[in-house]
């Protein structure tokens, strides 16, 4: 008997996790209800399934008997701590959760380890190059999680996971535990969602539950102040650090061009990482500390990182026109991630806005204006990038597109080719969300790329 067998489960949401998170509670027996803000098809379905389907209104009010009776409660990542039914939920005592945990909650005899990651920038290029570097090493593994494959539905036959973990996610959790968890950076970032940034970290950190138990594998990046500091008072096992300095024991690094393992066995040469950046050196070094605490072989991390396919998006070269570099890296969604990509070009005409999300672009601007020769901008909040540039960059050429339909990113683009010289670099790290103007992240940064090849006429994407 399952141990969901005939417990009442609220499922809040039904998008991919929370119809994922459904499908699999019915499987094991619960009754559940799903409760959405408008029909859909998703709910349709898991209706037939034999889930109770509720419809709230948009602010995510429902009737206060809902709750009653309710032993779990699962939602979906974009449901923050103040949202109405998560809020009555947490307050009646009702144990309320996400979708890795009722994953983790799930697991069996013989389940698969997880190796799991987080952080503010990164995690899906370093989760894919965990899941390479599995492969290489002959395991049945495959990238689960945020990067968009719920945990719940695992195919059969695996043995080891590369999990990548959202702070909403890990907020969400109280006993999901992998046997090895990494953290890559920390910045501000969703601090609307959480409420501040000692909030947000300490969603993070609960990746590091096992370590501090005892029973696990903590990583960090001894580069990133607040990292090391979390992971130095973490408690639990040794930790394990990584870093672009030199490798110490218990710390990975780079030594005469090379990524290096604690004990200064040569890995990979820096320069052979995809994609290119400092911070992609990083990200690799993450991803082969993960694979060392599950006794991978040094010979697979660097068969596993040589082979790398990297994700589109992500500091992805475009095409030359003119003498000009056009690079996507529409994954940048945050200041953080946007000052890395930033860093790794000389001469920029830099593309920029979007959702700022409620976090500050002072400190971004004043430290690339050197780096800059002009910057394009769009989106919703693209008058408080304006603003910063104006104050740390009087004379900088700026030019803005108030544009929001499907001829906004032609208007960009070419403000940006007038703008740049041979040798520049137009460079998509919008430091900003996305959804203020197109689907996703993967929308804006095709779109530009779109925008680019019509340049010279050159067709595809």
């Amino acid at each position: 008997m399952s141990s969901f067998d005939d417990r009442a489960v609220l499922v809040v949401g039904s998008g991919t996790a929370g119809a994922a998170s459904a499908r699999a509670l019915l499987k094991h027996g619960a009754r559940v209800t799903v409760v959405d803000q408008k029909p859909t098809a998703a709910l349709s379905a898991l209706g037939d399934l034999g889930a109770r389907i509720v419809v709230s209104d948009a602010a995510g009010s429902v009737d206060s008997g809902l709750l009653s009776g309710v032993s779990d409660v699962v939602v979906s990542p974009g449901v923050p701590p103040y949202h109405p039914l998560a809020a009555a939920a947490v307050a009646a005592g009702i144990d309320v959760y996400s979708e890795p945990e009722l994953a983790w909650r799930l697991r069996g005899p013989g389940a698969p380890a997880w190796l799991a990651l987080t952080g503010t920038n990164g995690k899906t290029t370093t989760v894919t190059m965990l899941e390479a570097i599995l492969r290489a090493a002959g395991h049945r593994t495959g990238a689960f999680g945020n990067i968009g494959e719920p945990l719940v539905e695992l195919p059969d036959g695996l043995d080891v996971l590369a999990v990548e973990l959202s702070s909403f996610q890990l907020h969400w959790s109280s006993r999901l535990a992998p046997e090895a968890g990494a953290i890559l950076n920390l910045a501000d970032d969703h601090l609307e969602w959480h409420g501040d940034f000692d909030a947000y970290a300490g969603a993070k950190e609960a990746i590091w539950r096992s370590a501090r138990a005892g029973t696990g594998v903590a990583v960090g990046n001894a580069d990133d102040a607040r990292v090391a500091a979390a992971l130095h008072r973490a408690g639990g096992s040794a930790p394990v650090f990584f870093t672009l300095g030199t490798p110490s024991p218990a710390t990975f690094g780079v030594l005469d061009g090379w990524l290096t393992t604690p004990d200064g066995q040569p890995i990979i040469e820096a320069e052979r990482i995809k994609p290119a950046g400092t911070h992609n050196v990083a990200n690799a070094l993450a991803a082969a500390a993960l694979a060392v605490a599950y006794g991978v072989p040094v010979e697979a991390i660097r068969d596993g990182l040589a082979g790398y396919v990297p994700e589109p998006h992500r500091n992805a070269y475009v095409t030359t026109v003119a003498g000009v570099t056009y690079v996507d890296d529409s994954k940048a969604t945050n200041p953080h991630a946007a000052l890395a990509s930033l860093s790794a070009y000389p001469r920029i005409v830099w593309v920029a806005g979007g959702q700022l999300k409620g976090v500050d672009v002072d400190e971004l601007v004043r430290t690339v204006v050197p780096r800059l020769t002009g910057a394009v901008l769009l989106g919703v909040d693209r008058e408080q990038i304006a603003a910063a540039l104006a104050r740390h960059a009087p004379e900088l050429p700026v030019v803005q597109v108030a544009r929001t339909d499907d001829g906004a990113m032609g208007e960009v683009v070419a403000a940006a080719a007038q703008l740049a010289q041979p040798g520049d670099t137009v460079l998509l790290a919008p430091a900003a969300a996305s959804k203020d103007m197109f689907h996703g992240y993967d929308h804006r940064g095709s779109a530009y790329a779109a925008a680019v090849r019509a340049l010279t006429g050159e067709q595809g994407g």
